[in-house]
């Protein structure tokens, strides 16, 4: 089965969370949409209306006080916190209430693709992570009445997420956990996604995105680039590939897959659109802190696992050491992996225990594999 990088999941990852012969079998979210009326994004273009795909795992309590949420990372749809939702794993659907939220752009909630004129394709407007934080607010406020959330747990983009839901409404929840992502993306980042954007549209297909058919020779250019941002250089080194694909004999063979695959069936426009959200992350920019990261990171009042895997490229060790400074209440444990980005979505088996342990202890559950399920 082809791996979706869109999760930023290995392949050995899903193989080891994929259930036993004999063991519960992983749970699956049910699926969602809410729609917002009259949505005023930051850039001003108001959407007459903005989707929001979701999914839940549990139910909610009388009190309206279980819940947690996992906002999603590049490209990804609701499944992308399986290493962490389940039989053996941190968070118990049984007795929490999960919400899974999907960004707009990743051709399931509003995007360039799915969106009618005038905003359909490249006239679809640039939005923030606080565009879809605000979004994701009113859907659970007013769609699912959730009085306070006990965690906001976010990977990569859903890490600049939850670095902005505590910027944001730092009441309203108990906790923050942030794997492989920074409150701001910092110059380097952004000429990383240019460069992206760049082989994107220089496919002369793209026709500055009013395109008849996919860019495929420019999306192909893309996907090697990000190939190349993905992983630490030792694991290209010690060629812990050969763990992905057991037929992989020769990098050739993994780059000509990285090349065809990365992220299968995607929009041009989408991965353009996503790469433009990310890229404008910056808590600083959140109204009353006039460009200040500092000063918003220091608002920040609930607790703050802070996660960075120790050989990210895409968001630096040193990036999460350089903002954990301001934040009053932040625990910052790297994750200790070869495995670069996806080490803060579990991409092997160790990154997989060491995240379900540690985010267990911090919001003071039970140890993964000790929940007892029913209460």
């Amino acid at each position: 089965m082809l791996k979706h990088i869109a999760l930023l999941l290995c392949a050995a990852t899903l193989s080891a969370l994929a259930p036993a012969q004999g063991k519960p079998a992983q749970p699956e979210p049910v699926q969602h949409e809410f729609v917002l009326h009259n949505f005023h994004t930051e850039s001003g273009v108001v959407l007459p209306e903005a989707k929001v795909v979701y999914g839940t795992y549990g139910h909610l309590n009388a009190a309206g006080d279980n819940a947690m949420l996992l906002p999603s990372h590049y490209m990804a749809d609701m499944h992308g916190y399986g290493w962490l939702i389940g039989p053996g794993k941190a968070l118990d659907p049984d007795k929490y209430f999960l919400v899974t939220s999907e960004l707009f752009g990743n051709g399931r909630s509003s995007s360039p693709s799915n969106t009618p004129e005038p905003f359909h394709g490249p006239r679809f407007p640039v939005t923030t992570i606080r565009d879809n934080v605000e979004a994701v607010h009113t859907l659970l406020t007013e769609e699912l009445h959730v009085r306070h959330l006990r965690a906001v747990i976010g990977f990569s983009m859903g890490a600049q997420q939850a670095l902005q839901w505590g910027v944001s409404y730092p009441a309203y929840m108990d906790r923050l956990v942030a794997t492989s992502g920074t409150a701001k993306a910092y110059g380097h980042q952004v000429v990383r996604l240019e460069s992206e954007i760049a082989a994107i549209e220089a496919d002369s297909t793209f026709r500055n995105g009013d395109y008849t058919k996919q860019p495929t020779k420019g999306i192909e250019a893309f996907s090697l680039v990000w190939t190349a941002w993905l992983y630490s250089q030792e694991w290209w080194r010690t060629e812990l590939w050969r763990g992905e694909n057991p037929k992989w004999t020769d990098v050739s063979q993994v780059i000509a897959f990285y090349k065809d695959n990365f992220i299968e069936g995607a929009d041009a426009n989408n991965l353009i659109l996503q790469m433009r959200t990310w890229e404008r992350n910056d808590v600083g920019a959140t109204p009353g802190f006039h460009g200040d990261v500092a000063a918003a990171l220091r608002s920040v009042r609930a607790p703050l696992l802070y996660m960075p895997s120790a050989t990210d490229l895409y968001f630096p060790v040193g990036d999460a050491q350089f903002e954990s400074q301001f934040i009053p209440h932040c625990t910052l444990l790297p994750i200790p992996s070869l495995w670069g980005h996806p080490a803060g979505a579990g991409a092997s088996p160790a990154d997989q225990t060491f995240l379900n342990a540690h985010i267990a202890a911090f919001l003071g559950l039970p140890a993964p594999g000790q929940q007892t399920s029913g209460h």
